[in-house]
């Protein structure tokens, strides 16, 4: 039965009924070979949702020439047409001869190659090639005259040879065989899909055929909005925090001065982070007042502060001999877009010497933050100019490095990383100072995930915090936790215009695995 091949197919439901009716079983690739298999498909499925017929699914695969092949199953192959053009010139032919006389360089190139090697033609004294063989078998031809009509051929290594030389590709091709149901008839009952008031008074109710309810369904997407993989991420580490005691920072300056985000932190004014190429700064202002208190319950001392960080620069103060260089209240003053988010912790500490515990001291507190930071950095795989900092300070009596180690162990394992390396580094208000680095399998190799360290005491004692009150610092991105749980290899598909939407909305919320 051949398919219209009109605009307007008919009813392919019914013709499909009326085919089954005569003859049983039937193929599809047979019966309705000029239809789309997606609208067979899908008139199947429709009689099939009313029982009315059955059908079986039949996968193969068929060859199908390539363009090459087309013209060799029509003229003959290279070889061939080689041989037959030798072979009609009595005195054989020079190579430029044999191009002008088939008028195709490709088939005097590769047919000669192969002729020779078949031992087709040969070359004369002189040098001009001639057939050297009355009669040749054209294989080639032959096996693709056999494939282009039936679409396979028996000997399934002359299929693996003619695909290596690119002569055919296999297509997948799917059909059905399709036979009577239980509910078969030549025409479609209407099905009604609700039972409604009008059916139940005249009692049509009784003979109507009522759709069955399709369990299956997926309904239509609802377009649904999804949390961001870094939000999920955020959410957990939150917890974290909040289950271990801490207490959240405020984050809502991302522009700082230079007084918060370096000099209060013993980097001096000279620190390569402190150079354009590393910082971003503002242009309009360019400068801010000094450090005062902004609420009337601040009571924290600004101006002892500010003369002590102005010392432990360019003096040396608590010990220490400082960095002896003429301190510039100016540079001090720029506005930056923060680097990081230690310059809340520093803030938050400051306040925290003016705060008295039951024994007259400042209390011991845990404090952490997730917020965004900026640094001038080139962007690649694993960088980004903007990116979250997880930032989290422990103040308290008689802490040690050891405890430190000890501590990132028992964060990190809650969020499922283990196996940690600790390195030694350097940081202006840190010492002790160490890299914290986890396994990446995407990447193949160690990543640095984190940053942490003993606050050093020039930095402590200028706020007025008691000497043997030790703080741990450290600070961790929140992207590459992330693309360690979400299998993610480049930085720039987690954030930024080249993130995919669907990444987005396919991925699960987020449950690190706590040990």
């Amino acid at each position: 039965m051949a398919a219209s091949q009109n605009g307007q197919q008919g009813d392919l439901t019914s013709e499909i009924l009326r085919e089954l009716s005569n003859s049983e079983p039937i193929l599809t690739s047979e019966a309705f070979a000029g239809y789309k298999s997606a609208d067979v498909k899908s008139a199947l499925d429709r009689l099939g949702s009313r029982a009315m017929i059955t059908y079986d699914t039949i996968d193969r695969e068929e060859a199908i020439l390539e363009p090459e092949a087309v013209e060799i199953e029509a003229n003959g192959s290279h070889e061939a047409r080689v041989f037959e053009a030798l072979q009609k010139a009595m005195d054989g032919l020079t190579v430029q001869e044999l191009e002008k006389a088939i008028g195709d360089k490709n088939v005097v190139k590769v047919g000669q190659g192969k002729a020779f090697k078949s031992k087709w033609i040969a070359k004369g004294k002189d040098g001009r090639l001639v057939a050297s063989t009355e009669s040749i078998k054209d294989e080639t031809r032959e096996q693709l005259q056999i494939i282009a009509k039936t679409r396979t051929h028996p000997d399934s290594k002359v299929i693996t040879d003619l695909k290596k030389r690119k002569l055919v590709k296999m297509q997948k091709v799917i059909s059905y065989k399709v036979r009577k149901g239980p509910k078969f008839a030549l025409e479609i009952v209407k099905e009604e899909t609700d039972l409604t008031a009008d059916m139940l008074a005249s009692g049509a109710w009784k003979t109507a055929a009522f759709k069955p309810y399709n369990f299956k369904s997926l309904g239509a997407d609802q377009n649904a909005g999804a949390l961001h993989p870094l939000n999920k991420v955020r959410h957990e580490f939150r917890q974290i925090f909040f289950e271990m005691g801490f207490e959240e920072m405020p984050t809502n300056r991302f522009v700082e001065t230079g007084f918060w985000n370096f000099d209060a932190l013993f980097v001096p004014q000279q620190h390569p982070a402190r150079d354009l190429q590393d910082t971003f700064y503002i242009s309009d202002p360019k400068v801010a007042d000094k450090p005062h208190a902004e609420t009337e319950d601040d009571t924290a001392d600004y101006e002892s502060y500010w003369n002590n960080v102005k010392e432990v620069h360019q003096e040396g103060k608590y010990g220490s001999i400082g960095y002896r260089y003429p301190w510039a209240e100016d540079e001090s003053l720029r506005l930056v877009l923060r680097t990081h988010t230690t310059a809340i912790s520093t803030a938050m500490l400051h306040k925290l010497a003016s705060q008295k515990g039951p024994d007259g001291r400042p209390p011991p507190a845990r404090y952490f933050s997730i917020d965004r930071v900026f640094r001038n950095e080139t962007v690649d795989a694993t960088h980004l100019a903007e990116f979250h900092q997880v930032e989290g300070v422990i103040a308290d009596y008689g802490l040690s490095l050891g405890g430190l180690m000890e501590f990132m162990q028992i964060f990190f394992n809650k969020m499922g990383i283990e196996d940690l390396r600790f390195k030694p580094a350097y940081n202006p208000y840190t010492e002790p100072s160490m890299e914290i680095f986890s396994f990446h399998k995407g990447l193949n190799k160690l990543v640095e995930i984190g940053n942490s360290g003993m606050f050093r005491p020039e930095m402590l004692e200028a706020m007025g915090l008691p000497k043997d009150l030790r703080v741990f610092g450290w600070g961790l991105s929140l992207e590459r936790p992330t693309m360690i749980k979400y299998k993610v290899n480049n930085i720039r598909e987690l954030l930024g215009h080249k993130c995919d939407l669907a990444f987005i909305e396919r991925n699960p919320a987020v449950r690190l695995e706590k040990t």
